[in-house]
């Protein structure tokens, strides 16, 4: 993979990540993170340049769809769950 197309990726990663970590919804949040890294990690190994860019367009998609459905769920108002009650924000 060229140094370029690993940046893209890292980058694209990154915001992935960090667009999932916004959703109100614990249950959403959490299956948007775990499908990102599964995702990521299930093809670290493709090297192919067309499956590479196919790859990318497919996540700067998800990335969008991410976009699109933390600002739709800030809309409304979750209930928190029991596993969010006892978790502690970082400072």
């Amino acid at each position: 993979m060229a140094a370029s197309s690993t940046a893209q990726v890292l980058s694209l990663y990154r915001l992935l990540m960090k667009e999932s970590k916004k959703f109100p919804s614990y249950n959403y949040r959490t299956y948007a993170l775990r499908r990102v890294r599964d995702a990521f990690r299930e093809n670290k190994t493709v090297e192919d340049p067309k499956v590479l860019e196919e790859l990318l367009n497919r996540a700067r998609d998800s990335l969008a769809l991410i976009q699109r459905q933390v600002s739709i769920g800030k809309m409304y108002d979750v209930q928190k769950t029991v596993i969010e009650h006892g978790e502690k924000k970082p400072v």
